[in-house]
């Protein structure tokens, strides 16, 4: 379903959450409040335990919030009413062992009611895009990490939602396996122009992939600096080398406060928060 164009996908309207633990109250969030559009990318970056998961979870209806509303293409509505609303991918590929590849790509239609005949041709009719042609019949313990993903990908874009929450999808991979996959699914956002949020512990991953980068600070996370990405569309790896990724990135390394100077970017190729 399109929503009018003046309508995000997702708003978040001064989120807080706490956990207690041990009768104590930690602060996770807040006042968090922005907004993904629809066909928007928006990457949200931050130290580790500053919260990024944690909104992940809210947004998807798996964690209430202390405060704040949640509004999904206009409605603002309650943790239950979000379960399934958005499509959800971890850091994890969550496959299942005795399912064979093909079987874990269609189990986003088989949870949804779709027969499990028809979820597995809807399945097998994507695997050529996904480059996994000839892995229907493979296991997961068959798979490298970066086709494991590819499956894990596949079963999410299959549940067929408008908002795809991405939690560090590529952080378990080694270099190669992520600028390959980071490439691939920029093609596939392209054609599938879904709105997204991506949570990435990469700064050089957060400027190629999105239109903007949210910053968060250390816990409790709250909203310090939003930047704007103005790389043209489709993007390319000879970005990485321009004047304008470089001024980008060098932004967000301050925001983070990583960096003091600007010449301290140019000696570091990736900087890890997590």
């Amino acid at each position: 379903m399109r929503n009018p164009s003046d309508i995000p996908r997702v708003r978040l309207d001064r989120i807080d959450a706490i956990y207690i633990e041990d009768d104590v109250t930690l602060e996770a969030l807040r006042d968090i409040s922005f907004s993904v559009e629809d066909g928007e990318f928006v990457a949200l970056v931050g130290p580790s335990g500053s919260g990024k998961s944690t909104l992940l979870d809210i947004i998807a209806g798996l964690y209430a919030p202390a405060g704040g509303d949640v509004i999904l293409d206009g409605e603002t509505l309650p943790t239950p009413a979000r379960l399934g609303a958005s499509s959800y991918m971890h850091q994890r590929d969550l496959l299942l062992p005795w399912r064979s590849a093909l079987d874990n790509a269609a189990l986003a239609l088989e949870v949804h009611g779709v027969p499990r005949k028809q979820a597995r041709q809807r399945a097998l009719e994507r695997f050529d895009e996904f480059g996994l042609a000839g892995f229907e019949d493979a296991y997961p313990a068959q798979l490298s990490g970066g086709m494991r993903q590819r499956v894990a990908f596949l079963r999410t874009v299959l549940a067929e939602r408008p908002l795809l929450l991405l939690d560090e999808p590529f952080g378990a991979l080694d270099a190669l396996s992520r600028v390959v996959l980071q490439s691939w699914l920029l093609d596939l956002w392209e054609r599938e122009r879904q709105a997204v949020l991506l949570v990435t512990h990469d700064v050089d991953e957060a400027v190629s992939m999105a239109d903007r980068v949210v910053v968060l600070s250390a816990r409790p996370g709250q909203i310090t600096h939003i930047e704007t990405i103005d790389l043209p569309r489709p993007r390319t790896r000879d970005m990485l080398t321009s004047e304008t990724f470089h001024r980008h990135r060098v932004a967000l390394l301050r925001a983070l406060g990583l960096l003091d100077q600007p010449q301290e970017a140019l000696i570091a190729s990736e900087v890890a928060l997590a």
